[in-house]
């Protein structure tokens, strides 16, 4: 298939699957006018993310990448009765956009968007006792992927579930010669979880699987937390 294919299926089943939304839709529209990339997840992913918070009845999530919060209105409403989202995001634009995209959602009152770099903001999540999070959603600058991943270990329970998107970078992953820093990032992540494999007692099982679609060759890791 090529992507054109991809990306005209992809418009198919998020039509069938998913549907207009009124919200969601806003929320897309004014991050494009703000000039944010286009790199929020889509909308068959945005569900995907939707029914695994629903799955387990996630009370307590954790994103750690908002852009413009679409991904995060789709986690928000999965919430169970009672629940919360904490949301980071480094660039002072995007959580402009993003807070101004969750109150028209009507999520303003249970979601927390804290800004500033996740690897200063996730120590104060510990120290301020904010977890364990059911539901921990990693989708931020890919470099620090590997030390997100373990912080996000630190505040999750057993059972919890960790998905980190963009682990196949259009197959850049399997070139160990990379000079990219993200595609390093990956890598380092991806022999996280080999090395975590054979351990005598891991501390989560994980799984990878591709995805193509409109935003192309990629795809994502989901761990539960032993």
């Amino acid at each position: 298939m090529s992507p054109p294919l991809w990306t005209e299926i992809d418009q198919h089943l998020a039509s069938t699957y998913v549907g207009p939304d009124e919200a969601l839709d806003a929320a897309l529209v004014a991050s494009a006018a703000a000039g944010l990339p286009a790199i929020n997840v889509t909308p068959n992913q945005g569900k995907f993310l939707h029914l695994s918070a629903r799955l387990i009845a996630a009370r307590n999530i954790l994103e750690i990448g908002t852009l413009g919060g679409y991904s995060t209105i789709w986690l928000a409403r999965a919430l169970a009765p009672g629940g919360r989202l904490i949301t980071l995001e480094a660039d002072p634009k995007c959580g402009s956009v993003a807070f101004e995209n969750l109150a028209r959602a009507g999520l303003g009152k249970v979601v927390e968007l804290r800004l500033g770099k996740a690897l200063e903001t996730l120590p104060m999540l510990a120290s301020e006792k904010c977890g364990p999070f059911d539901l921990i959603f990693i989708d931020a600058d890919k470099e620090n992927t590997p030390s997100y991943f373990e912080w996000a270990l630190k505040l999750a329970r057993r059972g919890s579930l960790i998905v980190v998107d963009n682990v196949v970078r259009s197959g850049a992953v399997l070139n160990a010669e990379s000079s990219d820093a993200s595609v390093q990032g990956i890598r380092q992540f991806h022999e996280l979880v080999a090395k975590e494999r054979t351990a005598k007692q891991p501390r989560f099982s994980a799984t990878a699987l591709q995805t193509v679609g409109s935003k192309g060759h990629d795809g994502f890791a989901i761990a539960l937390v032993e």
